[in-house]
């Protein structure tokens, strides 16, 4: 019993080892990102926000690569959510400390108000249960970490709503919602209305905390857009007064190099939050969406031609949860209860 216990604490220290290693490699990549960014304003003083902007994806491209590198040869990689925190913490941090200067009072609460339901928000997603299927007839807690292939050996004994479901459960399909419970590889597990892993916030999305998801994703695409707004505000005003021999400050710098950080983020942030907007419609998952050929339930065989032979015949997309926009948003809504 002391050896195990022995056991499982060396497991800890490494397991708690191993995640301040990631913050900090983090941290690190978090803090090159933005000194890149710093950059760009003073040697580009003439560029357009365009070709800065341009500049600004090579540049996130480059540390992304070198951090790759770095994985290779350490063997430790970054933590995603912690990246996303201190992102949040630093542009928090340059909104504070200068481009509230020449923000309206109203309009500071608010942002500040947003920055902090984001950490907030973050902290809840990491936490979260997404909707993990567990074991009750043995009554405990653990995550089913069936293999694939147990439930593959039954598969024409399985309902096509049940296709990813293990085998074990099938027989209690009365006591268990298990209608669209997929797997996922990254936690090992399985996970009712599966939509995607997402590695920025550390967690499996599905339905337990799909809404949060969204909420989320709106979240940060609204304060980006707020962030940017009154840093090019700062930016210009601060020109004005600093406009000394044609120099720029290091506080326009600073602010310029954040305001084109989060005008990224809210590019493609809105379009994955308008991929999910479209999902929620028509209520159809991430996952679904891109491997619909594993799942029977998607699959709709036009049957060939007159003329044609029978191995001729074509199996397309359907849609078999679509019930029409205002229930399937009724639907998602309501799916977590």
């Amino acid at each position: 019993m002391k050896m195990e216990e022995i056991g499982d604490q060396r497991q800890r220290r490494v397991a708690s080892s191993n995640s301040i290693g990631r913050c900090l490699i983090s941290f690190v990549s978090s803090s090159l990102t933005h000194l890149c960014l710093f950059m760009l304003p003073s040697f580009f003083p003439s560029f357009s926000l365009l070709s800065l902007l341009s500049l600004s994806a090579v540049a996130l491209l480059g540390v992304t690569g070198v951090g790759r590198c770095c994985k290779r040869l350490v063997g430790v990689g970054a933590s995603a959510p912690a990246f996303v925190f201190f992102n949040i913490i630093f542009i928090w941090g340059v909104y504070v400390g200068l481009v509230r200067q020449v923000i309206s009072p109203l309009l500071d609460v608010v942002l500040n108000a947003e920055f902090f339901m984001l950490v907030i928000g973050l902290c809840s997603i990491l936490t979260t249960d997404p909707g993990y299927v567990t074991n009750e007839s043995s009554h405990n807690n653990q995550l089913v970490e069936s293999p694939v292939s147990v439930f593959e050996a039954h598969s024409e004994e399985l309902v096509p709503s049940t296709r990813d479901i293990p085998y074990e459960f099938i027989a209690q399909e009365n006591s268990i919602p298990l209608q669209r419970v997929r797997y996922c590889w990254h936690c090992e597990a399985y996970v009712k209305g599966f939509d995607h892993h997402c590695p920025a916030f550390g967690n499996c999305i599905g339905q337990k905390n799909h809404v949060l998801f969204i909420i989320l994703l709106v979240g940060f695409v609204f304060t980006e857009a707020s962030y940017v707004v009154c840093s090019s505000q700062f930016a210009t005003q601060d020109q004005i007064m600093d406009n000394i021999g044609g120099l720029t400050s290091s506080s326009r710098n600073l602010a310029i190099s954040t305001m084109l950080f989060s005008l990224l983020q809210v590019l493609w942030q809105g379009v994955f939050l308008s991929w999910h907007i479209y999902c929620v419609c028509f209520n159809i998952k991430t996952d679904e969406w891109i491997n619909w050929k594993r799942y029977p339930e998607f699959h709709l065989t036009v049957q060939s031609e007159p003329g044609q032979t029978s191995s001729e015949s074509e199996t397309r997309f359907t849609n078999p949860y679509d019930k029409g926009i205002l229930w399937n948003v009724k639907e998602f809504l309501t799916a977590k209860e």
